[in-house]
């Protein structure tokens, strides 16, 4: 029998694990963190130099997303540790455990100082400074923000490419969001000098601060979407999320296409880390099956699935008919 072709679906659940811990994700997690670390500094300067709010909530959106990549460096080392004895299952969940830490990071420090900010100017006002430097630290940013932005979208780009899909697509489907979560923050923060630079231009043509205020607080709400969406995503994998239905009727076919095998009442299916899966099913049995031919048909669902779904990691089979669900006889006392 011929082994079966990968389809869109499979790749883009398991496309993360080539890359799971290191290599592509892991470099453009350290390209993206030295550029920010370094636009913060920048853009501190110029907020201060030129009494912007706008810039100093664009300084504070750099450093949480400096922040942010050192927490997602994080995620990848520790979840791409090898099973132990407490952890059987391996740590791939604990990837997403630190990108969630990465999304609250902007929440907290990035959107909450771009509103108090915003709120204090427009307010207060502001004393108005030489919008030079800030114009100049902008257009840097804007360059060196670019570049960790296109290096996530090519690779965003290669790995839609590869599996048939759109980039798209494949942003809100992979299991990987250490790449997700840079190439959302890197859009964001592009967006965010333009409006920052949107800002100052307007308080320098009017003279009149609220326009640099409503510039930080738009900053702010764009930060609040872009951290609620990869929060959003980061909880349901970690939970322990399904993979598609339509990936599941699939891998429940090849199992029910197993000599001997009459159904598949359950098919339970959980990611577990980046491109890592656990299967689980209830497989009914013909009645005249025996014990060698369970075995024998185990053993081929096993090779069937991981052949089919390279991210498959467990197959647990249990050959019963039930609907999956545990049940325990309650005593009454006498």
């Amino acid at each position: 029998m011929s082994e079966p072709v990968p389809t869109r679906e499979h790749a883009l659940a398991t496309e993360a694990t080539e890359d799971t811990g290191g290599s592509e994700s892991t470099a453009t997690v350290v390209v993206a963190g030295l550029a920010n670390l370094g636009i913060a500094v920048a853009k501190l300067v110029g907020g201060l130099i030129s009494h912007s709010s706008a810039m100093l909530s664009e300084a504070a959106h750099s450093l949480a997303d400096t922040i942010t990549e050192v927490l997602l460096f994080v995620a990848l080392k520790r979840g791409g540790r090898a099973p132990d004895a407490r952890h059987p299952v391996g740590y791939g969940r604990e990837t997403y455990f630190w990108a969630l830490l990465a999304c609250l990071a902007t929440f907290t420090l990035g959107a909450g100082f771009s509103f108090y900010q915003g709120v204090e100017t427009i307010l207060e006002g502001e004393e108005q400074g030489s919008p030079t430097v800030a114009y100049v630290v902008l257009a840097v940013s804007f360059v060196l923000e670019g570049a960790s932005w296109l290096k996530a979208v090519r690779q965003v780009r290669r790995s839609a490419r590869r599996w048939g899909t759109t980039p798209r697509r494949y942003l809100a489907e992979t299991t990987d969001t250490t790449v997700k979560a840079v190439t959302f923050e890197d859009s964001a923060a592009l967006v965010g000098l333009v409006l920052a630079a949107l800002g100052l231009f307007l308080e320098q043509v009017t003279g009149d601060p609220v326009w640099d205020g409503l510039a930080a607080i738009l900053i702010g709400l764009l930060l609040l979407l872009v951290a609620g969406s990869l929060a959003r995503a980061n909880v349901s994998l970690l939970i322990g999320r399904s993979i598609s239905p339509r990936l599941q009727d699939e891998l429940r076919a090849e199992i029910a296409g197993l000599p001997q095998v009459e159904g598949v009442p359950v098919l339970l299916t959980s990611v577990i880390g980046p491109g890592q899966l656990a299967v689980m099913a209830k497989v009914d049995f013909a009645d005249t099956a025996t014990v060698a031919d369970v075995e024998r048909a185990s053993d081929e669902a096993e090779r069937r699935l991981v052949a089919r779904h390279g991210g498959v990691r467990f197959v647990f089979l249990d050959p019963t008919p039930g609907d999956g669900r545990a049940r325990a006889e309650v005593r009454r006392p006498e």
